[in-house]
């Protein structure tokens, strides 16, 4: 990786959080940012078709922008088409439910884990798939009502936080239900982390303080990646890489003006101008 030129991939803005943890861990690098705005949401199609479609996006990252490293921070792409997008490109590539599993597995000490996500992913079972590789007994739940709160931008509103305790209260009590005592909480969905601060506060409200740990798979995500870049470039996690920046260019395959006028909330900056691809139907 000579110019540290690192590709994101999503099927929409929400992996800008994961692109936020990336940009802290890896302060210097080249980043490529591609939403797949036109064809969401993935979890409504078959696992062929959100194959082909992600394939696309990771070859546009890599054979149009250079990327050598690529991060798919999309949870449904993560665990349905992993392996062809690997097939696809000849770069690296890390997905974002291995690195939540491994800081759960990190974290947990009673072995037993919840995870939140989205019906897709729960659909998918690779949470509990990859938590189970790791010894682990996991929880998952579905929470269909998060997206759109976030995107609405009702961060910290009432009703988020209200939506966010029943969740939390049906989860704990299905988990306890089975036998387990979960002291972990894995946030699978890249909207999630803007909640951070609701399910900090509603876990302390159900469990106490020594209750459950939060694990957000976009900072664990950046974390590995760091690690992983660090091992085939010398440099160590969190050491900056050849280049001047932070550098970072998005695309979008439709919806740019939302996509300009919500990234920054997800990212944290401005995302500047982002520019319109077309990858086909």
């Amino acid at each position: 990786m000579s110019s540290g030129v690192i590709g994101v991939f999503d099927s929409g803005f929400g992996g800008l959080t994961v692109l936020k943890a990336l940009m802290a861990q890896l302060p210097e690098a080249r980043f490529v940012f591609l939403g797949d705005t036109a064809r969401l949401p993935y979890g409504s199609k078959s696992q062929r078709t959100i194959a082909r479609y992600a394939a696309e996006s990771a070859q546009f990252l890599v054979e149009q922008q250079g990327a050598e490293f690529l991060v798919i921070a999309c949870n449904t792409a993560s665990a349905l088409a992993l392996d062809a997008i690997k097939e696809s490109v000849t770069v690296p590539v890390l997905g974002v439910i291995e690195p939540g599993a491994a800081g759960a597995a990190k974290s947990s000490t009673s072995r037993d884990v919840m995870v939140i996500a989205t019906e897709a992913t729960v659909a998918s079972h690779a949470y509990a798939a990859a938590c189970r590789a790791r010894g682990l007994r996991g929880v998952e739940k579905a929470c269909p009502l998060l997206v759109p709160l976030v995107e609405e931008g009702w961060i910290d509103h009432p009703v988020t936080e209200e939506v966010v305790r029943i969740y939390l209260k049906e989860l704990l009590q299905e988990a306890r239900q089975s036998g387990q005592n979960p002291d972990t909480l894995v946030l699978g969905c890249t909207h999630y982390p803007l909640l951070r601060v609701v399910f900090d506060r509603v876990l302390l409200q159900l469990t106490g303080p020594s209750g459950v740990q939060v694990i957000d798979s976009a900072e664990a995500t950046a974390a590995m990646a760091a690690e992983q870049i660090g091992a085939r470039t010398g440099h160590a996690p969190g050491s900056h890489l050849p280049g001047a920046g932070p550098r970072i260019q998005c695309f979008a395959t439709d919806s740019v003006e939302k996509f300009e006028r919500l990234g920054s909330r997800f990212l944290g900056l401005p995302v500047g101008r982002v520019q319109l691809v077309d990858l086909g139907g």
